[in-house]
């Protein structure tokens, strides 16, 4: 009986250990996100060395936007009144979306005339960013890499994965908001 005492004593004291934390099944690392950053820097840096030489190559005299794109005036509007548009002013414009190689992708016609209202509604990056730097009147030929357009999703139709574009837009009005 004693004996019984002290096995059942004995495995008391040794079931009673502090729980060990697990360790993880699998050990990740940063090398997915690591290559993929390195694949699009790479991707980035193709891309604007092909924008580049188009334009050297047209003799245009473009911009280089602060946001990654460039851009050059068909008609540029010199008057000082004008203002570009700011955060909820809508925009009433029409576009047209290209390849690089000029082939066509969307039409002004196919596309209509668009209204946007500035920072409160979705537009890719780069055609929202364009349009903060025009006027009423003006038409502007905007060059953007992929990441600036539609990205790695494209737009689900007619553009496809990591697709840089060029659009020439015409803003037809501005109206302030409230």
């Amino acid at each position: 009986m004693h004996k019984l005492l002290l096995i059942a004593l004995a495995l008391v004291a040794f079931g009673c250990k502090m729980p060990e934390p697990r360790k993880p099944v699998s050990v990740k690392s940063g090398s997915f996100i690591d290559a993929s950053v390195e694949r699009n820097k790479k991707l980035n840096a193709r891309e604007h060395a092909t924008i580049e030489k188009i334009l050297n190559q047209e003799g245009q005299e473009y911009l280089a936007s602060d946001s990654g794109f460039w851009y050059y005036y068909n008609t540029k509007i010199e008057v000082d009144s004008l203002e570009t548009p700011d955060l909820g002013d809508l925009v009433n414009y029409n576009y047209n979306v290209k390849t690089l190689n000029g082939k066509l992708i969307y039409s002004a016609e196919e596309l209509k005339t668009q209204n946007y209202t500035m920072d409160k509604e979705e537009l890719f990056t780069g055609l929202r960013e364009g349009l903060k730097l025009m006027k009423t009147g003006e038409t502007v030929t905007f060059y953007f890499p992929s990441q600036k357009a539609y990205g790695y999703y494209g737009d689900e139709n007619r553009i496809g994965s990591n697709i840089p574009l060029i659009c020439q837009v015409t803003v037809n009005s501005i109206t302030q908001s409230e």
